[in-house]
């Protein structure tokens, strides 16, 4: 496990109980009483009352007369009150009065607010993946498009061969990308592996005959297919800070982008191996120009300027030598090979 790393899910555990922390901070602009709207996340909401929207379980009070309170739905009503000096945030289920009939009723998970805004990241929750290159080296692949397209997409049909195994059915589809490199130390990480589409088998043989189901850029020739992934992705997060201190490095951003802000996924140079779980939050650093100083006389006289906070990001989705996070949050530019530090 490299040096400079060690130095450097659900709602249902992350409101299971509180602690109280000396270091959790009041927004300044904080309300006292707020009603959760259709559109809000958890962060957005924690980010009205805390400095650190992370630190939310700190003081969430869980209601034993709430029903299912470790999920907030539009409608409910959050309150601020202060216990011995300290404050708590508590919860009302915010329900319209009307006549009941003795029935079964449903409140579906799918209608809690997300952690975090999910339109960001869904299409990396199950598909996105860091491989190895034996991985693509022998995955079956596209050879040729079927038909004259003049770009390859959704309802098409594609050539590939190498599929040998007659149980799998369908697959998905994924653009090889580039390698992922440790900056520091040059450590192959892993292979960029992007989805861009799913579709069943229509005819097995050598080639076989996909049909693009889904797509979500255009398919080409090289594009490899893996057995499709059909688990049921996470998508309520509990934020929570490493319990260790950590550093690593943005080492990519999905799509190329040349600076990186809100809600951009990146690619970070720290995996299960050293630790990361889904949900850790860390801080952004850029690091310091080294500037000549020309007022102290001294002959190539240099010194570093101080590292700068950049934002926040959240970890979604974990590899053993890479994650993938959301920046939460860019006060300024953000470039590849900033830093990432536990808050």
């Amino acid at each position: 496990m490299p040096i400079k790393k060690l130095t450097g899910m659900v709602f249902a555990a992350l409101f299971a109980g509180f602690l109280y922390a000396a270091d959790v901070v009041l927004n300044p602009e904080h309300p006292d009483r707020y009603v959760v709207v259709k559109g809000d996340t958890l962060w957005d909401i924690s980010a009205m009352f805390l400095r650190d929207p992370w630190l939310w379980p700190e003081v969430w009070y869980v209601n034993p007369q709430v029903e299912n309170p470790h999920l907030i739905y539009p409608g409910d009503i959050l309150t601020l009150v202060y216990v011995d000096g300290k404050p708590q945030l508590r919860m009302s289920r915010g329900y319209p009065t009307v006549d009941l009939s003795p029935q079964v009723r449903v409140e579906s998970l799918e209608n809690a607010i997300p952690t975090i805004p999910l339109d960001a990241i869904r299409p990396f929750l199950t598909r996105a993946l860091v491989v190895d290159a034996e991985t693509l080296d022998k995955a079956p692949y596209v050879v040729a498009s079927a038909g004259e397209h003049v770009i390859t997409g959704v309802s098409d049909r594609v050539y590939a061969r190498g599929i040998d195994d007659k149980s799998e059915t369908i697959f998905d589809l994924y653009h090889p990308g580039g390698p992922y490199i440790d900056p520091d130390t040059d450590e192959l990480l892993g292979y960029e592996a992007l989805y861009v589409g799913t579709g069943p088998v229509e005819q097995f043989g050598d080639p076989a005959t996909i049909f693009l189901a889904q797509t979500t850029r255009e398919i080409r020739v090289g594009d490899r297919l893996l057995p499709a992934n059909e688990s049921t992705p996470v998508t309520h997060f509990q934020p929570h800070a490493p319990e260790t201190d950590l550093e690593g490095r943005i080492i990519s951003v999905i799509d190329g982008v040349s600076q990186i802000g809100q809600f951009n996924v990146v690619a970070i140079d720290l995996g299960t191996r050293e630790g990361l779980e889904v949900g850790h939050v860390f801080r952004i650093f850029k690091r310091g120009r080294t500037i000549k100083d020309t007022v102290s006389g001294k002959r190539n006289d240099a010194v570093k300027l101080p590292d700068e906070d950049a934002g926040l990001i959240m970890v979604f989705r974990t590899f053993d030598k890479v994650s993938f996070g959301l920046v939460m949050k860019a006060t300024s530019a953000i470039n590849i090979n900033d830093f990432v530090r536990t808050p």
